[in-house]
């Protein structure tokens, strides 16, 4: 598919890998809707592109169903729809004092893959309807995994839980929607240059960046972005995930 003159929804397009996807997409011709939760980094982003924010929290299916239909009245319905949105909450499974995470686990999971999921099939609900491009094609779904999914470290039970179903998620979902033509992928990021590593002190990101092969660097998000586009231009890549990671395999802590 070409991205010149489609409409493309990016969720958690305000900061991190959202933010230079819907930069990226938009400087390829694409028209980008930004669905986030911080309004005012989302209209920040949104103003730069030429594109439109809406308020949204993911993990409620409501906000995310009324957050697409206004898109599709505003805009149209999006051919191209790139899950960003996500958090990462450190916490052992059973800490000290027999203190459990259970809550901790529940705000990922519902964030990260119910979050997910509930862009996914709104998005292709609406891409479903489309006419049918050339080559039978409707749209193109890319979600974000993580790395941790293979190689989840100590305290990251919850994160690496939630990207490992996005991952799993890919191929069923991928050969739901192949009777429609909507492509189902996903990214599976290693250690990038997002708020999220920003955050740690800067001995422990020294630490971790010194674990990745080669570049011997944290991974920009306009990287993320070059991927995401390589997918959507390519016809036949779908239901699998890719890492990105620059060779790097997680160590347990």
């Amino acid at each position: 598919m070409q991205i010149d003159g489609q409409i493309a929804v990016v969720t958690g397009g305000g900061s991190g890998l959202g933010a230079a996807t819907a930069r990226h997409l938009a400087a390829k011709g694409a028209k980008v809707a930004i669905l986030d939760f911080d309004m005012t980094r989302a209209e920040a982003v949104a103003g730069e592109i030429g594109g439109m924010a809406v308020k949204v929290d993911v993990s409620d299916a409501s906000s995310v169903g009324t957050a697409i239909d206004q898109i599709c009245d505003t805009v149209g319905a999006p051919r191209i729809a790139i899950n960003c949105a996500g958090i990462g909450v450190a916490a052992r499974i059973v800490g000290r004092e027999s203190k459990l995470s259970i809550e901790a686990f529940e705000k990922v999971v519902k964030v990260n893959l119910f979050g997910t999921y509930n862009v996914m099939s709104h998005a292709a609900a609406k891409m479903a309807q489309l006419e049918p491009l050339a080559d039978g094609e409707r749209g193109v779904v890319i979600n974000t995994s993580s790395v941790a999914y293979q190689d989840g470290q100590l305290g990251q039970a919850a994160y690496a839980a939630s990207k490992g179903g996005i991952a799993a998620l890919c191929l069923p979902a991928a050969r739901e929607f192949a009777q429609s033509g909507i492509r189902v992928m996903a990214i599976a990021p290693g250690l990038f240059h997002t708020p999220m590593m920003e955050g740690l002190p800067e001995e422990v990101a020294a630490k971790i960046t010194a674990n990745i092969p080669f570049p011997a660097r944290l991974g920009q998000p306009q990287e993320y972005a070059l991927l995401a586009e390589q997918i959507v231009t390519n016809p036949f890549l779908n239901g699998t995930t890719i890492r990105l990671d620059g060779a790097v395999r997680l160590p347990p802590r």
